[in-house]
């Protein structure tokens, strides 16, 4: 081990971000595990000094100096103790070098396996690292595999420096979608976990989570917080509706998010495979937000019910099917947008009695 060696582990500290102090704390761990395996009975009096400064490591064993020697792989005599210190006392220690280049080939395999292990771990800890920063976000990954059995995606996704492959499974993944090896698709970073194979990032193209943050990419105004999101409602690959408001009176929340000629909107729409999105007007006012969410139909008026969060809707006769929506997909998304339980009726039936 010389300069080359101390050099080697400034090439990986500047490479792959593993601080030096690190790498020299494995080895050292490897150095003495290596000779402990030839050495079973040398105890702790294996010494490494690692010095960075003058780019040398220095490894040891520490031997007591004694009159009669009843354990000789930690003891020596004083007349043996002559050949490593000009004058020994009985009772102080005496500093043997070992060769490292004497280690027999197994305990050499063991050292390597420290260090490599080492390297892993460390590489492991920096990603985790990393990615667990990006929780909530948005990440550019690429679509590295795709099992055809079932169904899963594997993506390459990367931050900064740090790398690695996280898996889309189907229901994650927008119906209807269609990729291909190769493709650069956006990714939500739901949860990042640890496990023994590294890190574990959870992803999602069907998350709400989505829709908000390339909203926040694509619009200034939310960036800069003048406009909030308040709420979002999303069922992937074909609907989301999404409350806004603004802190600002002269700004208009929903035509920041559509943007000059729809632009803004437009290029969320395309990412998102062309899923419609309906940007309302959050109101603090109870009735007059549940009209909206029930956008893009008319509404007569909202009466709020005593059980719990919830509301009956009046809307012309011909609004009843538009304000249900296909499947009751607009009634449906407006009530988890609102958080209340929406109960819709047509105007010549709302004096019907229960």
């Amino acid at each position: 081990m010389n300069a080359e060696f101390f050099d080697a582990l400034d090439d990986i500290e500047r490479e792959k971000g593993i601080p030096k102090s690190y790498m020299l704390d494995k080895i050292t761990l490897a150095l003495l595990a290596a000779y402990k395996k030839d050495n079973p009975n040398c105890g702790e009096n294996v010494i490494v000094n690692m010095d960075d400064d003058k780019k040398k490591v220095d490894m040891y064993l520490l031997m007591e100096v004694v009159e009669e020697v009843e354990d000789p792989a930690t003891q020596i005599l004083p007349e043996a103790a002559l050949s490593y210190s000009k004058h020994p006392k009985v009772g102080g220690f005496v500093e043997i070098p070992i060769e490292t280049k004497k280690f027999g080939r197994i305990a050499a395999q063991a050292a390597k396996q420290v260090i490599i292990q080492g390297i892993r771990e460390a590489e492991r800890g920096l990603v985790y690292d990393e990615f667990t920063s990006k929780e909530q976000e948005i990440l550019t990954g690429t679509v590295s595999r795709i099992d055809p059995r079932s169904g899963a995606i594997s993506i390459k996704i990367t931050s900064n420096s740090e790398y690695t492959e996280a898996l889309l499974s189907p229901n994650e993944q927008i119906k209807g979608e269609e990729l291909v090896e190769g493709d650069m698709i956006k990714v939500y970073v739901v949860e990042v976990r640890k496990s023994t194979r590294g890190p574990q990032v959870l992803i999602s193209r069907t998350h709400p989570g989505l829709v908000k943050r390339l909203f926040e990419l694509e619009v200034p105004e939310i960036y800069d917080g003048v406009v909030e999101i308040r709420s979002i409602a999303r069922e992937a690959g074909s609907r989301t509706k999404m409350a806004v408001w603004s802190s600002d009176p002269d700004v208009d929340p929903i035509g920041a998010c559509v943007g000059p000629k729809g632009g803004r909107v437009a290029g969320i729409v395309d990412e998102l495979g062309g899923e419609k999105i309906d940007i309302i007007k959050f109101s603090e006012v109870s009735e007059e937000y549940i009209a909206a969410a029930l956008s893009p139909a008319e509404v007569i008026s909202v009466t709020m019910l005593d059980e719990g969060r919830s509301c009956r809707v009046v809307v012309p006769d011909n609004q009843l099917s538009l304000a249900i929506g296909k499947e009751g997909q607009n009634v449906r998304l407006a009530a988890k947008l609102t958080s209340y339980k929406i109960d819709i009726k047509a105007e010549s039936d709302a004096n019907d009695p229960e």
